[in-house]
């Protein structure tokens, strides 16, 4: 029983599928030969992430698939309900990676607040020749304690973000059409811990009282959410991270606002041309920039690796 994880998998993953009977290809099948590549192979498991693209013509096409899995919580890049109608099993692993994408957002707003995107850029072209000026500029950062986050989207990984920012004394409030009310379990390392329950508001009040706002929802079919009347609702001088998906925020707009002075800083992981992003976006001195990997963390893979083989050993029924 062959399992094609196109967009890799970790080892524990491998290892916990290998001990229970299957042949796991890592092999990277480009998108135009995964068709022929699965029938050749008959491959009954496909396993992607983000990259690969799995529409109705890999499933009309692939009659030996029975399981399609992303490593990951989106499935945008799977036509699930057509697989479902065709019986084909859809999984993903909606818990795992909460925590590390949850981390990154405040890998972005720590580097923002304090211009690390751009020192980092700088300092080892100049920093020995123009080092108090350096240290000039970057004198004006700010602290994330006893501000406002704004979440937009509470799902897992929304409720894990507003967990580190109560943890760091953070006023969070959030926006989600489809939670009403989340409660967060805030844990610290002597077994103690507080609840604190967050009710949802308006989106638009969301923006305008917030002074950091970070964004958790799905690829926007209608539109960005974000865009040139969002950020003209926001405080000025507020800072926007987008680690969900790209197509979330028009770059435009974001561009006019950093220049502008609306908003101070951003923070993205994804980007709406990838693997291509803009150059505009790539070069801007006030933005935090990492190629996607909100997930990418080795505790993150581990997690999704065992998760999606339990999954796939339950399906198959494989014991």
């Amino acid at each position: 029983m062959k399992v094609l994880a196109n967009d890799g998998l970790d080892q524990s993953g491998i290892d916990a599928l290998t001990e229970k009977g299957f042949e796991v290809i890592t092999t990277k099948v480009p998108q135009e030969f995964l068709v022929d590549y699965i029938n050749e192979h008959k491959i009954r498991t496909l396993l992607v992430r983000s990259a690969t693209q799995v529409r109705k013509d890999i499933i009309d096409n692939c009659p030996s698939i029975e399981i399609i899995g992303r490593g990951g919580v989106g499935m945008d890049n799977i036509d699930v309900d057509y697989a479902r109608e065709k019986g084909i099993h859809v999984i993903n692993t909606p818990s795992a990676s909460s925590e590390s994408v949850a981390e990154l957002v405040f890998a972005h707003l720590f580097s923002g607040a304090r211009f690390l995107q751009d020192s980092n850029r700088k300092m080892p072209v100049v920093g020995d020749t123009e080092f108090a000026g350096l240290k000039k500029a970057y004198a004006k950062g700010i602290e994330l304690r006893g501000k406002t986050i704004g979440i937009v989207g509470m799902g897992r990984i929304g409720q894990e973000v507003a967990r580190i920012a109560l943890g760091l004394g953070m006023r969070v409030v959030a926006a989600d059409n489809n939670v009403g009310r989340a409660s967060i379990k805030v844990k610290f390392y002597n077994n103690q811990f507080i609840n604190v329950d967050i009710e949802t508001e308006p989106l638009q009040d969301v923006l305008k009282h917030s002074d950091f706002i970070t964004l958790h929802v799905p690829a926007q079919k209608d539109g960005y959410m974000i865009g040139k009347n969002e950020f003209e609702i926001m405080k000025d001088g507020v800072a926007i991270v987008n680690c969900s998906r790209g197509g979330v925020i028009d770059e435009v707009a974001l561009i006019e606002a950093l220049d502008s002075g609306k908003v101070k800083f951003a923070g993205l992981d994804v980007f709406i041309n990838e693997p291509t992003p803009s150059k505009d976006i790539l070069t801007h001195s006030k933005i935090s920039l990492t190629p996607h990997t909100g997930a990418s963390t080795l505790e993150a893979q581990d997690r999704i690796g065992l998760s999606l083989a339990e999954q796939i050993s339950s399906i198959l029924q494989i014991h």
